[in-house]
């Protein structure tokens, strides 16, 4: 049975640029609607990060009145799919050629360590030259910034990509005191960033380039998702 490997962050605190602590941890959505597609499609799913830390759940997504009215399945699913998974793998031990496909979910965790993880960096730079799928979605797009090759450059640059944008940080009220922001960083990076239209903040949007498959938001998890396997099944 063919395996998919979802990296999570270890952080639980965002360090904010005028030094304070903003609570983080995953979005429900974001690691629960992947895994349940990718479950029901028949692959199985592995869970690691740095350290094998389990990073908590970030509250914001089990709040209906942010995270929307299905949130509450999305975290009984999530926290159900960690518990019968358990322990979860160091990122530094795993083998990436055990994997037909890597997933970054988001909430801000990865815009916290995932950023700079040079294990990551290393299984992200084997995993797109065998031409694996790799998805990431919302801040996830932040762990695609450690792939660096033998010769210093970006694996991912001139890529099209999606990610949350700065808008969206704005309208989360997360942007004005952030140490940086995802979109504009990856932009100038290199990275061909592209968004739904203004009016379609918080709604779902995908972007294909060869087998990277990227999300804007958390609404995009699902569909991301289904892209993947589409593609990992022959059918996309």
């Amino acid at each position: 049975m063919s395996k998919i490997l979802i990296v999570m962050s270890a952080a639980d605190v965002w360090e904010r640029a005028d030094g304070s602590a903003y609570p983080t941890g995953y979005w429900a959505e974001e690691l629960a609607a992947p895994h349940e597609k990718f479950v029901e499609a028949g692959f199985t799913v592995d869970f690691a990060s740095p350290g094998g830390v389990l990073q908590p759940l970030d509250a914001h997504s089990a709040d209906p009145e942010i995270a929307g009215p299905e949130c509450g399945h999305f975290v009984e699913h999530a926290e159900r799919a960690l518990r019968e998974f358990g322990p979860l793998l160091k990122l530094d031990e795993v083998d990436v050629s055990d994997y037909v496909a890597v997933v970054l979910p988001g909430g801000h965790g990865p815009v916290v360590d995932l950023y700079q993880d040079a294990d990551l960096g290393e299984l992200l730079v084997e995993a797109d030259a065998s031409g694996k799928v790799i998805g990431a979605v919302c801040h996830g797009p932040a762990a695609l910034l450690p792939a660096v090759d033998a010769d210093g450059r970006w694996v991912f640059e001139g890529r099209r990509m999606a990610a949350f944008t700065d808008e969206e940080e704005q309208l989360f009220g997360t942007a004005e005191n952030a140490p940086w922001l995802l979109a504009s960083t990856l932009r100038d990076k290199g990275a061909l960033h592209s968004q739904g239209p203004a009016y379609q903040a918080y709604q779902a949007y995908t972007v294909r380039d060869r087998n990277l498959f990227t999300g804007q938001n958390p609404a995009s998890s699902a569909p991301m998702a289904e892209a993947m396997i589409a593609a990992l099944t022959g059918e996309g």
